[in-house]
């Protein structure tokens, strides 16, 4: 019987030369795509206008048919709220809880070797790539905590690392293993040209939406005002999407950017203010209106519908604003840049 290896793959370039250096040393990989709900480039894909947006395939899924293996894609997302609501070692410099995804994508990983019948795990890490969980002492407790320990290889970086079980046993070559670490991109680039890879992501860091200021800005006014124990899957999408305004403690816009944003946050009324510009291409805008909010509410919000419309700079306009069973027609004006910087998040 051969080794076997469970890879975390995420298709970019690091996961990619991983995979690579083991299918040419004979071993059998299998790799796992977690889906979190957090993944800016699944959501760009889906939801960025077609003029901006080059598409590509699942980056994990090209990797996996190029080199001939077989790819679990594992949606992780319903377990996943409390790495993010409650991290026990913390946030790095946005919402970000590196060293606790990585213990639970690692615990998760420890089920699918016995599943799969690998004897240990690899990734594309890279030591001291990402300051929060890539240092040699959040590795070894990534490792601890998860069950782990001597059983992740990190081909990039092993000849940097003490060897682990599957160097020590020679189910791997070690020689053949890399010293990549820091943060530059070169290396591996060079050592992708030296394998013959030439098909991958240009390498980019920010491919979670908890590392991005914009995103944890949004996530943080959903805490403040309703605490971390109210977010739901709901809740994480509806933030990526579209333009978020704080106009007051009580008043929360939404208001989309595009077709597709548009035509997603229809989908979300229920429950929830609705504005709309009827003579003119506009966005559309939802509103969620807390008791005892100011008696200009609604025309405020139809205010900042006015501004994201093709009405006529300066003038007044009619907004249709509905909630349930209820229906009027305001007429606003549109809300003017400096009051729209105030409430952006």
């Amino acid at each position: 019987m051969g080794v076997k290896a469970l890879g975390m793959i995420s298709g970019g370039l690091d996961s990619t030369l991983a995979a690579k250096i083991l299918v040419d040393m004979g071993i059998e990989v299998e790799g796992v795509n977690f889906s979190t709900g957090f993944c800016v480039t699944e959501h760009s894909r889906n939801f960025k206008s077609d003029e901006k947006k080059t598409f590509r395939p699942n980056e994990a899924l090209r990797l996996a048919a190029e080199l001939k293996f077989k790819l679990h894609i594992v949606d992780v997302s319903g377990d996943y709220l409390p790495v993010v609501t409650g991290p026990k070692y913390g946030y790095g410099a946005n919402l970000n809880p590196c060293v606790d995804c990585r213990i639970f994508m690692f615990k998760r990983m420890r089920r699918l070797m016995d599943e799969t019948g690998a004897q240990f795990m690899f990734t594309g890490e890279v030591l001291g790539q990402r300051p929060m969980s890539q240092h040699r002492e959040a590795l070894k407790i990534i490792e601890r905590d998860s069950g782990l320990e001597g059983l992740v290889l990190r081909p990039l970086s092993a000849a940097l690392l003490d060897p682990t079980i599957p160097e020590i046993k020679g189910w791997v070559d070690r020689s053949k293993l890399l010293a990549f670490s820091g943060r530059s991109r070169k290396p591996q680039i060079a050592a992708a040209r030296e394998l013959g890879m030439e098909d991958y992501p240009q390498p980019a860091g920010g491919c979670c939406y908890l590392t991005d200021p914009q995103y944890a800005k949004k996530l943080q006014d959903f805490f403040d005002h309703h605490g971390k124990a109210a977010l739901t899957q709901e809740h994480v999408l509806m933030l990526k999407v579209g333009r978020h305004l704080r106009v007051s403690e009580k008043i929360k816009v939404i208001a989309g950017r595009n077709e597709r944003e548009n035509n997603f946050l229809k989908l979300y009324e229920k429950g929830r203010h609705v504005f709309g510009v009827p003579d003119y291409s506009s966005a559309h805008v939802l509103a969620e209106i807390g008791e005892g909010a100011a008696s200009d509410a609604a025309g405020i919000i139809a205010s900042i519908a006015a501004r994201y419309s093709d009405a006529p700079k300066g003038a007044r306009i009619a907004v249709e604003h509905r909630y349930g069973e209820f229906r009027e027609r305001l007429e606003a004006k549109a809300a003017d840049e400096e009051a729209l910087n105030r409430w952006r998040l």
